[in-house]
């Protein structure tokens, strides 16, 4: 039923136009406009750089652009340098065309001018206005269904940067999209750091374009312009279910929220965003994802059991899938069926059982989800005795061998009754008698090259401080995103108690002691897990 090993494939990463990631472009060849696209009247080659002229008989009426015709671009790092005399001017990146008339162009623009405030900024060409001003670090979001710009720090004092910025000469700009995070700089000073959670509005790709601004006459001139593209994120959808089992017990947002900020954290090209109750608003988010993760309550309240034939679509693009919890138990029949492809595996009824146990996971196989995770014990509630797909295609990941106790007492009476998910004559013959370890996490690779993987655990939320039990879990995400997973496994901050009673669906009940929590967040830590 399970292999031990996995023979992982690994793929070089190529971008748009045959150019490989971490390799510089020129896009300018200093003579001709060959690949840039603008009105002929503004735009020329002067002294070796393009540049953008009006004049008093050549007014704008409206900002016009040269438009590099190169191909979209999505994540990258970008390097020119500018001059400008008198106005204003920008440099467009994953941009679109205007409606309104030729070489017009909306998106996010790296400002810059012959004054002494916007050079530096974030500017939303009919986009969204100003989304960071020069100096600051800010976070795009939607707040009931309103646009904002929430300022979350600096990055330098705006006075400063423009005293090193030269005027009626040549200056250096450098831009960086990672994802859906910008950072613009002038002559090596940051100037602006922008996160764009802005699902609504936000641009994952787009043209590169070059401004010429109305207003006074102006030149302005771009030379030495180099491209480099940079590998596209992972992108993980954390999909959390509604609330169901009180405060501590399956938080399935507050539990999506803590991976996913571990995952966007550590720096190893993943970007993950949590979707609530149990489905994204809008699911056309989950047709560029490379990983699902499923947090919710399951059985026939299950959230993917209405979505079959969508995930299905997804799955067959390779796109991988993890199922936490009691986001592991569909009912029999399709939604069965389906889980035994995508993740091999899943809680059937009247097989599968669901004690509360301390599991000791002494010996873990050789695989990349276990990287970085040594030997460890939790009390949870593992479901065990899954039913799995036939052959040899799951990894058992987690075992161990449930006590005794789990389905019958001392006295040899049943602890638990047979019922759907108490018990039942085939998990007892398959623990009390032949003694048979019990899979509570596993890893499938399939055929299309999609991943899957189940883990049992996860109905009490404060695990989640377990540094093994999380990075399991990180990894496992990020295996299945086909991310790389680092020798010492996916790194996350050490969580307080105060970052797990962060984001929980329920109001914190009046016998709470946080000092339990604490002394269990210690005794892990002493002992090194």
């Amino acid at each position: 039923m399970f292999r031990t090993c996995l023979t992982l494939l690994l793929t070089l990463t190529v971008v748009n136009g045959g150019v490989q990631a971490d390799d510089w472009q020129t896009i300018f060849d200093g003579k001709t406009l060959e690949g840039w696209d603008g009105d002929p009247k503004i735009w020329s080659v002067e002294d070796e750089a393009i540049t953008g002229r009006t004049t008093d008989e050549n007014k704008l009426t409206k900002n016009t652009f040269i438009i590099w015709r190169g191909g979209e671009l999505e994540n990258f790092e970008l390097e020119l340098e500018y001059k400008i005399v008198n106005g204003n001017s920008g440099i467009q990146y994953r941009s679109f065309e205007l409606p309104d008339g030729q070489w017009r162009i909306g998106g996010y623009q790296a400002d810059f001018e012959a004054g002494d405030r916007y050079s530096g900024i974030l500017y939303g060409e009919a986009f969204r206005g100003i989304l960071a001003q020069r100096g600051q670090s800010t976070e795009l979001v939607r707040n009931d269904g309103k646009f904002e710009v929430r300022v979350t720090g600096e990055v330098g004092d705006s006075s400063e940067i423009q005293k090193a910025i030269r005027k009626e000469d040549w200056n250096k700009y450098r831009i960086v999209a990672d994802g859906f995070h910008f950072q613009h700089f002038i002559n090596g000073n940051k100037t602006v750091d922008v996160v764009d959670n802005d699902e609504a509005e936000r641009r994952s790709v787009g043209l590169l374009a070059l401004q010429a601004h109305v207003g006074p006459p102006m030149v302005v001139q771009f030379r030495n312009i180099r491209l480099k593209k940079l590998p596209a994120k992972k992108v993980v959808a954390l999909i959390a279910g509604r609330p169901s089992h009180g405060y501590g017990s399956h938080e399935h947002k507050a539990g999506s929220m803590l991976l996913a900020e571990a995952l966007n954290s550590a720096e190893l090209g993943i970007e993950a965003t949590v979707y609530t109750d149990g489905w994204p608003e809008d699911d056309s988010v989950l047709d560029h994802v490379d990983s699902v993760v499923i947090y919710a309550d399951g059985g026939g309240r299950h959230p993917f059991n209405d979505h079959l034939d969508r995930l299905q679509a997804i799955q067959k693009r390779g796109v991988g899938m993890v199922c936490i919890h009691y986001g592991v138990e569909v009912p029999k029949g399709p939604s069965g069926e389906a889980f035994l492809n995508w993740i091999g595996g899943y809680f059937e009824t009247d097989w599968s059982v669901n004690p509360h146990w301390t599991a000791d996971f002494s010996s873990l196989p050789d695989h990349p989800i276990t990287r970085g995770v040594k030997p460890f014990q939790v009390n949870d509630e593992w479901y065990y005795h899954m039913r799995f797909v036939e052959g040899d295609s799951v990894v058992s990941v987690l075992s161990d061998l449930p006590p005794d106790d789990t389905l019958v007492k001392p006295d040899g009476n049943l602890s638990r009754p047979d019922g759907p998910h108490s018990n039942n004559a085939a998990v007892r013959a398959a623990v009390l008698e032949r003694k048979e370890s019990q899979t509570v996490a596993w890893a499938r690779e399939r055929a299309d090259g999609g991943r899957g993987f189940g883990f049992t655990g996860g109905h009490f939320h404060w695990n989640w401080g377990n540094r093994n039990f999380r990075t399991l879990v990180l990894n496992a995400i990020s295996w299945t995103a086909h991310a790389d997973v680092p020798a010492a496994g996916v790194p996350s901050k050490t969580l307080s108690v105060e970052d797990l009673m962060a984001n929980q669906d329920y109001d914190v009940p009046d016998n709470f002691n946080p000092a339990r929590i604490q002394a269990m967040l210690d005794e892990w830590s002493s002992a090194g897990r």
